[in-house]
């Protein structure tokens, strides 16, 4: 296991999103660190310099996962996410299908005919990386960002789906909107996706959106 000091945090490699998420669960049940958050392919963990230093907490870390990463048991619940595509709310799913030699009506097919796994949460409050895009999806992010993107944005970059639950500069390929309401501070979970939690995209069309 590599981990490296940065500060006041440490940071190690892992296989998979599943094994980021359960090896972050197995710190946090420590009690120990002041944070803990996982990535795609890793994992970072802040410690309380003033308690521990660098070489102690990276000892604690390996005492800690020590008998392995245990697996997280697999989540039975199915999250289905209304989307418009394309028009205002997907803008940039014309020139998309295109690039990828699809209709409209195949990408959708293609885009909507899975269940996916939420791999983490990041890059702003919120926003879900949802893996994995069927292969004939993948493209990369735009060459020029967007200075903002409408909450509830759905967008697409090489293997995944990116959800903006929050207005904020994007530079993912945008192909649809939900309507579904991706954060709300007045609830005891603002953000309703979570990782590991499994999706649907639905496509619905403007009216039912606006209603």
């Amino acid at each position: 296991m590599l981990l490296r000091c940065v500060d006041d945090q440490l940071s190690f490699v892992v296989e998979s999103p599943a094994s980021a998420q359960a090896a972050a669960a197995q710190l946090r049940a420590s009690g120990e660190w002041l944070e803990v958050v996982p990535g795609i392919d890793s994992v970072v963990v802040q410690f309380d310099i003033a308690k521990i230093d660098a070489a102690g907490a990276e000892r604690r870390v390996q005492e800690q996962l020590a008998g392995g990463v245990r697996s997280l048991p697999e989540s039975h619940e199915l999250l289905e996410i209304p989307v418009v595509y394309g028009g205002e709310y997907g803008p940039d799913l014309d020139d998309l299908c295109m690039t990828l030699r699809l209709s409209t009506d195949e990408f959708i097919a293609l885009h909507s005919g899975r269940d996916y796994r939420v791999e983490m949460l990041g890059f702003t409050p919120g926003f879900a990386f949802i893996g994995e895009l069927d292969g004939r999806l993948h493209v990369p992010r735009r060459a020029q960002p967007r200075q903002r993107v409408a909450p509830g944005s759905i967008g697409i970059a090489d293997a995944y789906t990116g959800m903006y639950a929050l207005a904020s500069p994007g530079g993912w390929t945008l192909v649809g909107r939900t309507p579904h309401q991706l954060f709300d501070p007045q609830a005891a979970e603002p953000f309703p996706v979570r990782a590991g939690m499994r999706v649907r995209f639905r496509p619905v069309d403007a009216a039912e959106f606006e209603s």
